[in-house]
């Protein structure tokens, strides 16, 4: 092998490595941001049924709308949304009602 493939072969394996962790970096930082964004949501909907529920998860309203949530959130968005998700995604909101404090929490 001659010395200018060596250095071809040397510097195609630099830009490849460079463009991989470019790559890499891309690839966290999306992740990062779909993550922060389904935290989000999470958080947004856990807030809608507390304030539909008024706050009393045990009211006859209450159990109605998470069954009736559940049913239709699955139809259209899949597996994730049953009754028990629900109450924890509702607990979620309780537990972090400060959405400063989630994102405080997150970073």
């Amino acid at each position: 092998m001659s010395e200018n493939n060596t250095l071809s072969t040397n510097n195609e394996g630099l830009i490849y490595g460079q463009i991989k962790d470019i790559l890499t970096t891309a690839r966290v930082k999306a992740y990062s941001a779909v993550n922060f964004a389904m935290v989000e949501a999470y958080w947004l909907i856990g807030k809608q049924i507390v304030e539909a529920q008024a706050g009393n998860e045990r009211a006859e309203y209450g159990a109605q709308l998470l069954k009736y949530l559940s049913e239709k959130l699955t139809q259209n968005f899949g597996k994730g949304f049953d009754e028990s998700n629900l109450r924890l995604i509702r607990q979620f909101y309780l537990t972090f009602q400060n959405c400063d404090a989630l994102r405080h929490e997150l970073s």
